[in-house]
């Protein structure tokens, strides 16, 4: 069975961004509103998710063994700093007139009604989500960062390094799953997690779609065309969920683990490319 890699590091990097950023357009992904869109609708769903994210593993710190739990702790460190920079993205776009707060709040309902379900269901629910950004974060560092080449470049580097970094821990979530159900059949452990895919996949994508649709009215884009450009921008070129299709499928085979997609000469190239390969 895969297992994560013996050399693979979850550094913390206490990195800062767009805190002097006076060249921040309100659609700053090359003037249009598509990608602007997508991105801000992403980002929306990363301060209440990161959170969640860091609460559902946390639970489970004291219930393995020393090498995952100072995984853990590196998992927790990273994505308490998404959670930072992302809520300072965010306000940029607030900034620019955008109701984010109504976005924001949006995801916050949708886990505070996860957070009653039972410790596995939420660790489950993580794993999923987990493998969500760990492929579109797969993606984005095998294009060398061409995805962000009409972004401003403070843009383009936060979401390079939040890749980078959910590359680095995307196997923490499902190994601390795997070893908190230990003890179940693999039948149970193989039902849960799929259910708990199909159910994020879905919640995601409407969260996802009713935050886009919010911008767009806010742009006054409404009607067919706007939504036949965004699904040319997420099927057609660049087909960013075009190109994330088939990862998002292996979850569903047996025996699945996130490292099966070995994508340690993306991670190494794009950690050159920002210079923080020695940042620890």
């Amino acid at each position: 069975m895969t297992t994560t890699p013996p050399d693979i590091a979850i550094p913390l990097r206490d990195l800062r961004f767009h805190r002097d950023c006076a060249d921040h357009p309100r659609w700053w992904h090359g003037g249009d509103p598509v990608p602007t869109a997508f991105f801000n609708a992403l980002s929306c769903t990363f301060p209440a998710g990161e959170k969640f994210f860091m609460d559902s593993v946390r639970h489970y710190r004291r219930s393995v063994d020393p090498a995952l739990q100072a995984q853990i702790g590196g998992f927790i460190a990273q994505e308490a700093v998404h959670s930072r920079e992302h809520a300072t993205f965010n306000k940029l776009a607030a900034d620019s007139g955008y109701n984010i707060a109504k976005l924001e709040s949006r995801t916050k309902r949708v886990l505070d009604f996860a957070r009653t379900r039972a410790r596995e269901h939420q660790l489950a629910a993580t794993c999923a989500l987990e493998h969500f950004t760990a492929i579109l974060a797969q993606e984005l560092l095998a294009t060398d960062g061409h995805d962000f080449d009409a972004a401003p470049a403070e843009a383009a580097r936060l979401w390079s390094w939040h890749a980078i970094e959910e590359v680095e821990h995307k196997a923490v979530a499902f190994d601390t799953f795997l070893a908190v159900t230990a003890h179940w059949s693999a039948p149970r452990r193989y039902a849960l997690r799929v259910r708990a895919m199909i159910l994020a996949t879905i919640i995601l994508m409407t969260t996802m779609g009713a935050n886009m649709r919010d911008l767009f009215r806010e742009d006054g884009l409404r009607g067919p065309r706007v939504w036949m450009r965004t699904m040319g921008f997420l099927f057609g070129r660049p087909g960013i969920l075009r190109r994330v299709t088939l990862p998002w499928l292996s979850y569903f085979r047996p025996g699945f683990h996130p490292w099966q997609h070995d994508d340690r000469t993306a991670l190494v190239r794009a950690q050159k490319r920002l210079g923080i390969e020695a940042v620890a």
